[in-house]
């Protein structure tokens, strides 16, 4: 052993990983970085197994690309937001032997992304560990599923690709190609979400001059009856869809006892006209057992004063933190945060300052669990 060598490179294997598991998983990631001992002493598979016993993940909500931006201005990075510290991270994504990487989604520390393959110009998913550089490329699609539909995964690999006449599926689990199933949705499906066992999504079944929002649901995939989308409805709703502009459907944390849970966002209507304006933003949450609505929160007068001229807005994020953003309010976020809210009701709302780019103001983007022992 050199003498020069420092000393902590001398401690036993197992008592440096004891000593790095009791880090958070922030600092673990920075030390990765520190010298190839480090990188490969944090990254075996005993160490991983410890730090998923002993580490919660990181929350962080990360931006997709602009439509423009994937066309004409090809990126190599993820950029995401870390509510605990406020502050804006980059995770690069060169180590993809792919080219115009456009992230879509994610869960459970995968990150899922449509990239060109390097030999043609053919659009491929891919799932990888932005954090252990790791990537599986999924079974070949037609580049017109990732023009038209909408990526949906959840904690056990699932994976969706869902259009109006059409869905695919992808398991994971000793499979390699995709089951296609036949929809039988009556418009294009808006916000699509997997919650446990069935996919809910919403459909404008109104006419060309007013919108009428419904809430459909079918049996997740592989199972068969995926086929056959059911109105989600009681009368006790009364008129919730026709109280909201543009609803939009958001992952939940779940309910109480494990129940699941969904919720809805949308623009809250001054009156039942076609044309009224809104006078906030509001989040209601519907627990998918009961079928009951209820309301988590709504934006501060002060707050939605910025999206009053809006003609649309954007909605992104799940479990306690949802983003909106739009046009005329500059590089910024509104964060409606119920995590840190300390028991306050209907959580807590701030501004999310500097984002990265030269957005057109309308971001888009996931929520990204970081984990180290994530494997595609």
């Amino acid at each position: 052993m050199d003498d020069d060598e420092p000393l902590i490179y001398r401690l036993p294997h197992d008592t440096l990983q004891q000593i790095f598991s009791s880090l958070p998983l922030r600092q673990v990631i920075i030390c990765r970085t520190l010298s190839k001992f480090f990188n490969a002493l944090l990254s075996t598979p005993s160490f991983l197994t410890l730090l998923s016993t002993t580490l919660p993940p990181l929350h962080l909500l990360a931006l997709r690309h602009p439509h423009h931006h994937h066309h004409h201005h090809p990126s190599s990075s993820l950029h995401l937001f870390d509510p605990d510290l406020n502050r804006w991270l980059r995770f690069p994504l060169t180590f993809l032997p792919f080219r115009n990487p456009n992230p879509v989604a994610s869960s459970h520390g995968l990150l899922y992304l449509w990239a060109l393959s390097p030999s043609d110009n053919t659009k491929s998913l891919i799932a990888c560990n932005p954090l252990t550089r790791h990537f599986r490329l999924l079974p070949h699609l037609g580049s017109a599923w990732s023009r038209h539909g909408s990526v949906l995964v959840d904690s056990s690999n699932r994976v969706m690709v869902l259009t109006e006449l059409a869905a695919l599926y992808f398991s994971g689990d000793n499979s390699h190609q995709w089951m296609k199933f036949s929809s039988n949705l009556p418009a294009k499906p808006r916000s699509p979400v997997l919650v446990g066992d069935r996919v809910l999504a919403l459909c404008d079944v109104g006419s060309p001059w007013r919108s009428q929002w419904k809430l459909f649901a079918a049996a997740a995939p592989p199972h068969a009856a995926f086929q056959t989308w059911s109105r989600l409805e009681r009368h006790e709703w009364g008129d919730v869809f026709d109280i909201l502009k543009r609803p939009r459907l958001v992952r939940d944390r779940g309910g109480d006892g494990g129940r699941a849970t969904v919720l809805m966002v949308g623009g809250l209507k001054s009156s039942f006209s076609l044309n009224a304006p809104c006078s906030t933003i509001l989040v209601l949450r519907l627990d998918l057992t009961t079928l009951e609505w209820e309301e988590a929160g709504r934006m501060p007068p002060e707050m939605f004063r910025c999206f009053r001229e809006s003609s649309k807005f954007k909605v992104f994020g799940g479990g306690d933190r949802v983003c909106f953003s739009a046009k005329r309010i500059g590089k910024k976020l509104a964060l409606w945060d119920r995590s840190g809210s300390g028991g306050k009701a209907g959580g807590e709302w701030r501004w999310i300052d500097h984002l990265p780019g030269n957005g057109e103001g309308l971001y888009r983007g996931f929520v990204f669990e970081g984990r180290l022992n994530a494997v595609p």
